[in-house]
Parts: C-alpha cells; sequence; structure tokens
C-alpha cells in the first residue's frame, strides 16, 4: 500500500524526486504511451514509485502541472509582446492578462537599467490566437482592456530551444553546450481535421493528482467515446506533423513551494542584435548552450534596437545568470558573428499559464466580451510586430 501523501517527500531537493523531475521536467519527447514507464527506464526509478511521487509533488504545490505540451507555434499564430504600461496600471494589467485573456501564457513585469532602449516596456506576455483570428486585433483589444499606452508584437520567425529543464541545469559550468549546434525550428501553422482536434484538446488537458495512473490515456481516450488504439493512432499522426511538444511536469519556478525551496531565483530574458542575414547561424550558436531554455529570431524593431535574437535563462544566483551569458557573447564572438548591441532584461513577478489555442474557445471568448468573431478575424498576409 502506497504511503500517505504526508508521508511522501515533496520536495525537489529529495534525490529519489530530483532524479525523477531531472527526466520528467522535458526529456520526453513526442506522444508518450506510457509516460511513467518512460521516466523510470530513464531515472531508473520503479514506475509505481515515480507515479507516487509526482502524485504528492503536484499536490504539494512542487509541481505546478502535468500534461502533454504542443508545438503551439504549429497550431496557432503567436508572439512575445512588450506592452507599454503607467506604473500605477501595471500590477492591474498584470492581473488582467493572466487571470481574464486565455490567450496570453507567460506574463512578466521586467526591468532593466533605465537608459536601455525598451525599459518602458515592463510588461512582457506570450500571446497566442488561434487559427483563423488576428494576433494583432487581439493585441489591440487587449491594449484597450489594460490601457497599454504602447504595444510591441514579435512572432517568432525561428526557435531554437524550447525546453525547460530546471532541475538538469543547476550546476551547469559557464559555456556548457553540445557539440553542435541546435537545430532551427519553424513555424508554419499547421491546419487540423475536426478528429485532430478532438483528440488534442483530450490530450492536451492538464491532469489531476488522482488522474496520475499507469494507464493514463485511457480515460481520455473513453471521453471523447473513442477506443485507446484509435486515440494513439490519431496522437502518432499529430506528432509526425509536428504538433505534439513533450509530456512534462511543470515545477514552480518563480514561487517557494515545499520546504520553501526554489527551484530559481533570476529570470533573465537576453536580447542581441547581430548582422541581418546571420539570425538563424547567431540562433544556433545561442540554443546550443545548456543554460537556454528558449531561443528565438524574433525583430525587436526601433523600441528595442532592432534586436533580433532572443534567449531565455534561469538561476539561482544572478552573478551565476551574467557569467552564462559572458559566456554565450565570448561564444558569438569567436564564431564570427558580431553583435552591435545586447542587453539583459530581468523578470520579476510572474505568471505562467497554457495558451488557449482552440477555435471554439476563442469564438466563445468573442461571444462573452461582445464582440463579433468575424470582425477578429485574421487578414492575409497579417502585418507583424510594430507600435500602432
Amino acid at each position: 500500500m502506497a504511503a500517505t501523501d504526508a508521508l511522501i517527500p515533496a520536495t525537489i531537493s529529495d534525490p529519489v524526486n530530483a532524479a525523477i523531475l531531472a527526466v520528467s521536467e522535458d526529456r520526453l519527447s513526442g506522444f508518450q504511451r506510457d509516460p511513467f514507464g518512460a521516466i523510470a527506464a530513464q531515472s531508473g526509478i520503479d514506475a509505481e514509485i515515480v507515479i507516487e511521487r509526482i502524485r504528492a509533488m503536484l499536490r504539494a504545490g512542487t509541481i505546478r502541472r502535468v500534461r502533454q505540451t504542443l508545438m503551439a507555434t504549429s497550431l496557432a499564430r503567436g508572439a512575445l509582446v512588450a506592452w507599454q504600461v503607467e506604473p500605477e496600471r501595471l500590477d492591474a494589467a498584470f492581473d488582467y492578462l493572466f487571470r481574464e485573456d486565455p490567450f496570453s501564457g507567460h506574463v512578466v513585469i521586467r526591468t532593466a537599467d533605465p537608459a536601455t532602449p525598451g525599459s518602458s516596456y515592463r510588461l512582457w506576455t506570450t500571446l497566442k490566437v488561434p487559427q483563423g483570428f488576428s494576433l494583432r486585433k487581439h493585441a489591440e483589444f487587449l491594449r484597450g482592456q489594460i490601457g497599454a499606452e504602447g504595444v510591441r508584437l514579435m512572432p517568432a520567425r525561428k526557435f531554437f530551444a524550447l525546453g525547460v529543464g530546471h532541475v538538469r541545469r543547476r550546476g551547469l559550468e559557464p559555456g556548457a553546450r553540445a557539440d553542435a549546434p541546435a537545430e532551427a525550428m519553424d513555424t508554419t501553422v499547421v491546419e487540423l481535421s475536426a478528429r485532430e482536434w478532438e483528440v488534442l484538446v483530450a490530450l492536451k488537458r492538464e491532469f489531476a493528482a488522482d488522474e496520475l495512473v499507469r494507464d493514463l490515456w485511457r480515460p481520455r481516450a473513453d471521453s471523447i467515446g473513442m477506443s485507446l488504439d484509435a486515440f494513439e493512432a490519431v496522437a502518432r499522426e499529430l506528432q509526425a506533423r509536428k504538433v505534439i511538444g513533450r509530456f512534462s511536469t511543470f515545477l514552480e519556478h518563480v514561487k517557494a513551494t515545499a520546504n520553501q525551496e526554489r527551484v530559481t531565483r533570476y529570470n533573465a530574458l537576453f536580447h542581441w542584435a547581430v548582422p541581418a542575414g546571420r539570425e538563424i547561424e547567431a540562433g544556433r550558436e545561442v540554443g546550443r548552450h545548456y543554460v537556454i531554455t528558449h531561443a528565438y529570431w524574433r525583430e525587436g524593431g526601433p523600441e528595442f534596437r532592432n534586436v533580433n535574437i532572443m534567449a531565455v535563462a534561469h538561476g539561482m544566483e544572478k552573478e551565476r545568470v551574467l557569467a552564462h551569458k559572458a559566456a554565450i557573447d565570448e561564444h558569438l564572438r569567436e564564431a564570427g558573428i558580431d553583435f552591435g548591441y545586447t542587453n539583459v532584461f530581468w523578470g520579476g513577478r510572474s505568471e505562467i499559464k497554457p495558451s488557449e489555442i482552440v477555435p471554439a474557445a476563442y469564438i466563445a471568448f468573442c461571444r462573452r466580451h461582445g464582440i463579433d468573431p468575424a470582425a477578429m478575424a485574421s487578414q492575409s498576409p497579417e502585418p507583424d510586430g510594430g507600435d500602432e
């Protein structure tokens, strides 16, 4: 009989939990028929213990969610968005975007030296809108809701790193990197059938602790009246179309968790302005560094001195994060990639949730807000970025 949750360690410092998390955060790519068996195989820990520990960490808040992630960049138009909001309205704007807008994901208040270009853009979010709807129009709706003076949309042109893995990144030496440059990943949107959307919605819904069982997907297949084999077949098709991400346990990496532990303390958004035409080469060199959780080519525009490579890193000590940044700078120079400008935007208050990407959910959102969904339809082509 399994021990009660109160007796099961739920801290990340527990060696068994650390071994599990080193795999479960970002090492299970694609659709896994038996994700807990896969974690067991890679961690050397029995699958039933894996389930027991993940349940306990989820209930304790050490893990904030367990879910199958999607390659949302392949399913919805998206952008990193910087909002210029008056200081006295900043927290209210943060709350609105986190609590009221299902399409805003990461919501972060960032700071930079006041002399830094773009330092007045304190509020940063990710934003995705489902297929058929306009990213720009939705941003303008949100701008009115939060009273933003300015907004800069920065769609990703390429991605070079997309993985969290905070536990396995602890103790990295500055400059630690893969032997080969990172892959440059596309952001082309894939159209799905109604059946594929039905399976996708069942796949992406996060799991409650009581749902964490070895035969994880059978209840999800049952919920949409599909056999497990048929459900898996569609999931495999979606994986082949590159819309399936990872099965992942997401840690609460900003707030303190069990035993007042923190996974990280500092969240840094690095900016580089590299010569036009060398964005992919530079992004691949940045993305090969193990400390980087996200790296992408985005156009910052004149508001941010035309930066075009951005990356995110986390750490427990600010000086250590800066040492990683210095090592990446030096590596770029050694690779013959100059950059005319670079900077760091530090994260403060932060909340993270998955962005909704289902078209029907956007229609329902519009109707709740008295908006004609047809008025929010995308144009082709739709303008990218800019501050209007």
